[in-house]
């Protein structure tokens, strides 16, 4: 590869309507867009999808920001990058931080295919020329007529952002509006060991997944709670990389895993997450963070990846957005949503709206 430079922004993209779990209120999302550019002019783009405030994981926008700037700049030597695949190798001495490696991994592998032409999806060996979306309903979004016009586009998987203790209410809620919607619930972490026997009454819903329900890193509650629960449990904030996935295979805490690029590291991580689940028969879906187009290309290419059987966070650029950074937007038809085909990551960033909405920026040669 010829990697030239490396350029941070700091963006702030207003949300349609605000996006509230049990965890608070986004009115605002706060990104960091990761550029990577060759002598020749290609650039390739990656997203820092963590959060301005540590509510999903440690690792905010601040935090990420100086990872890059000042340890991951400075100390790895991309002369040595070859290959997307060769970046994860030269992090390992640097402890943590997925988000803020996910970020600079994803504009290597979007510079490479452009470089190589190819696409994102073809470079890692994705079989679906388009992927099924599934919305995610906010605590602010569980209205009738809310539910009704995301129905009208065709998700083909809800998931609903729980309080604990009045879970019944939100289902029930939509149930009462279409009662044979496939449903999912995610507390964000929020149950504790108390509260085993009451996320066992959830069985009755035919719920077709509970995501997360203990804190992250406990394997051996949910494992518990897997044992005596039709529902299958699905696994988001636990899985940080590979090894918590085989440690959560292995010791059954789960059924189902949510595999999100920038909370395991990376594209590297998650394809072989997707590759050790399909060996042990273990579904897949690709999760989401409230991220701009140019993450959105990102899970598009690993959604077709062939174990990515059930639908994923995985929506158009109009769902949170009044605006997005890439044009045209994605879009969404039929519940469907085609996985980009062009160099890359297949998808053109709206440059001058990417200088409008940036906050700070700063550039890195690189030789």
């Amino acid at each position: 590869m010829n990697i030239d430079y490396l350029s941070l922004r700091l963006v702030e993209l207003p949300l349609r309507s605000p996006f509230r779990t049990h965890q608070g209120l986004i009115k605002k999302r706060t990104l960091i867009i990761v550029e990577v550019g060759d002598q020749s002019g290609r650039k390739g783009y990656g997203e820092v999808t963590a959060f301005a405030e540590p509510f999903y994981t440690s690792e905010t926008t601040q935090t990420a920001w100086h990872i890059i700037s000042d340890c991951i700049v400075p100390t790895i030597d991309f002369q040595k990058v070859m290959h997307p695949f060769d970046f994860p190798e030269q992090v390992t001495g640097i402890q943590g931080h997925p988000m803020a490696k996910a970020g600079v991994e994803g504009a290597i592998w979007d510079l490479y295919g452009k470089q190589t032409g190819q696409s994102l999806s073809q470079m890692i060996g994705g079989s679906r020329k388009r992927v099924k979306a599934g919305a995610v309903i906010s605590l602010s979004d569980s209205t009738a007529e809310g539910i009704e016009a995301l129905e009208k586009k065709g998700y083909e998987r809800y998931k609903l952002k729980v309080d604990k203790g009045k879970e019944r209410e939100v289902i029930e809620q939509v149930k009462r509006v279409s009662p044979d919607l496939p449903l999912m619930i995610d507390a964000n972490g929020a149950y504790t060991e108390k509260d085993m026997d009451h996320i066992q009454t959830l069985d009755k819903y035919g719920l077709i997944m509970i995501e997360q329900p203990f804190q992250a890193g406990d394997f051996y509650l949910h494992q518990q709670l897997q044992q005596h629960l039709k529902t299958p449990v699905c696994l988001d904030e636990s899985v940080m990389n590979f090894h918590d996935a085989k440690q959560a295979i292995q010791l059954v805490s789960c059924q189902v895993i949510n595999i999100k690029i920038s909370r395991v590291g990376g594209l590297s991580a998650a394809i072989k997450i997707h590759d050790y689940c399909a060996q042990e028969n273990i579904p897949v879906w690709c999760g989401g963070m409230i991220e701009s187009g140019i993450s959105k290309a990102h899970n598009l290419a690993l959604a077709s990846l062939p174990n990515f059987s059930i639908p994923g966070d995985l929506s158009g650029s109009d769902r949170y957005f009044e605006k997005d950074l890439v044009t045209p937007g994605i879009q969404m038809e039929n519940g469907e949503i085609e996985v980009p085909s062009h160099h890359g990551i297949g998808i053109e960033v709206d440059e001058s709206y990417l200088e409008r909405v940036t906050k700070k920026s700063k550039r890195f040669r690189l030789k």
